[in-house]
């Protein structure tokens, strides 16, 4: 008897068969090189080749397989024969390879505004109240949303009427499926799942389940992992797969389930993905030119500046355990390792962008450093979104406007901004690397990925006043932020007065709001 591995994802998805010279043995194996161990040297194995012209991924044929040997990119993959029956009946299920990828969503025109910032508000994970008021979450969110959608409008009239995230994550999607077929040989279906506008998450699995997907790759489009982005979204998958455990069932075997997933909870020190950032960051410095650098010598002893902006989170979310801080610096830390050092006339800074109310947000803030950064003679900038792989509301209206005029207030007159990777090339070759790597591995479930970044462990119960993840730009106006805080009490005194309890909240949420949004 052979010995013959079934674990990761597509090993477990892949049918195969193997002919160890008296009988066949079928099960489900790897869509990518399969390594097979046996102690006996004398037989030789045979699987499938369904396209002997493409790579080996789905069912496949190898010719004279013998014992210890692999195929060009091998996973190392072992399990005893006893886990495979030769006796069962074929399995001819093929492997049809989804990947889904998820992103926050934003309204594609004026009219989509107050429903998308209705779904921001309802989003626990975003607007967090005291326990006894979190009942009250979908109240308060319709009147935030109401409340904010005029000034939301004219944020989004500024950049064009609406987000082009959908576009840009269509786009990606698109060409991540193409590499994969192209470099890979590897038919898949990507699907976008949003999380606070359409095309939802949920719309997302029903066509996955039309479809006939039995192998998924979950790729959140944030390279690093929050609770208040990644976090948000895998809980919608949770909640998903457990109204259809037959469907999704995590902890079961496959052939107890229709459809496999693993999740990619986050891809911040991708090499790819580092290295895009690199370049799209050295084209902007190299655009100042000897003169450029030579007035910016006369004030500050480094010719050329970049400062990542990237998106605040609250240090509340921080202290309880969200990887995200960290995973930003040391994300920072990368790319600035490619790009020319201080000593060669680039000195780097990082803050964090969107901040809401006056709860302590992750510093040092954005609108703090620019000032900053123009009194210590700074002319030649670029600024970098790093949490951000597309253009939207965050980019295009608090960087590109709002930031922007700060600076040139406070004498940065030569500004850059950094695009975010949209379609980027290398950016896009890395994610259909990362995808294959993904189904090369043992799984990661959703509940996994949750456990592995603490998502669920900030307890409601504690939380004593209002707090916002300010997600999207949505947050408040700070000349009204002394207003902030509130109570358990309040919501404990007089349960007959409670839909005025209920406005009162969501006033004093709305005034919570950022002024980029």
């Amino acid at each position: 008897m052979k010995a013959i591995a079934v674990a990761t994802l597509l090993q477990q998805a892949a049918a195969f068969t193997v002919d160890n010279g008296s009988k066949s043995l079928t099960g489900r194996g790897s869509v990518g090189s399969v390594r097979v161990n046996s102690s006996t040297t004398s037989t030789s194995l045979h699987l499938k080749r369904t396209n002997s012209n493409k790579p080996l991924y789905a069912s496949t044929t190898i010719d004279s397989l013998t014992t210890s040997s692999s195929l060009p990119d091998a996973g190392n993959i072992y399990a005893d024969q006893s886990s495979l029956n030769a006796n069962s009946e074929p399995d001819a299920t093929d492997v049809k390879v989804g990947v889904l990828m998820l992103n926050l969503g934003g309204p594609e025109k004026t009219e989509d505004v107050e429903g998308f910032l209705y779904n921001l508000f309802a989003d626990p994970d975003i607007i967090r109240l005291p326990a006894p008021l979190a009942p009250l979450q979908s109240l308060i969110a319709l009147f935030i949303s109401k409340r904010r959608a005029p000034k939301s409008i004219a944020a989004y009239n500024s950049i064009g009427g609406g987000s082009p995230i959908l576009q840009y994550s269509n786009e990606q999607a698109d060409l991540v499926a193409e590499s994969l077929e192209e470099r890979y040989g590897l038919a898949v279906k990507t699907y976008i799942g949003m999380r606070y506008w359409y095309p939802f998450t949920e719309e997302a699995l029903q066509e996955i389940q039309n479809d006939g997907i039995n192998a998924l790759v979950i790729v959140p489009l944030y390279p690093q992992f929050s609770i208040s982005t990644s976090g948000s979204s895998l809980r919608i998958l949770q909640e998903e797969f457990a109204k259809r455990r037959d469907l999704w069932g995590e902890g079961s075997s496959f052939r107890n389930k229709k459809i496999t997933h693993t999740v990619i909870p986050s891809w911040y020190d991708r090499p790819g993905y580092v290295n895009a950032m690199a370049n799209i960051i050295q084209k902007e410095l190299d655009s100042f030119t000897d003169e450029d650098v030579e007035e910016q010598l006369k004030t500050n002893k480094v010719g050329k500046h970049i400062l990542f902006s990237a998106h605040g989170v609250p240090q509340s979310y921080i202290e309880a355990g969200d990887p995200y801080q960290k995973q930003i610096v040391k994300c920072v830390e990368g790319i600035k390792a490619m790009l020319p050092s201080e000593e060669e006339g680039v000195q780097v800074h990082l803050s964090y962008q969107s901040r809401v109310g006056p709860i302590e947000w992750l510093r040092p803030y954005t609108d703090d450093v620019l000032p900053n950064l123009g009194e210590d003679g700074v002319k030649n900038l670029v600024v970098v979104p790093i949490s951000f792989v597309s253009e939207h509301i965050e980019t295009l209206e608090e960087i590109d406007i709002e930031y922007r005029e700060l600076a040139e207030e406070n004498g940065i007159s030569n500004w850059r901004r950094a695009p975010a990777l949209n379609t980027d090339a290398t950016f896009i070759e890395d994610m259909a690397d990362m995808v294959i790597e993904a189904l090369n591995e043992p799984s990661l479930s959703v509940t996994e990925a949750c456990v592995a970044n603490n998502v669920g462990l900030v307890n409601l119960d504690d939380i004593k006043e209002v707090s916002s993840a300010g997600v999207g730009g949505v947050g408040a106006n700070d000349d009204l932020s002394s207003q902030a805080s509130m109570k358990d009490e309040a919501a404990e005194r007089f349960y007959g007065r409670i839909a005025i309890v209920a406005v009162a909240l969501a006033i004093l949420v709305e005034t919570l709001g950022s002024n980029s949004f």
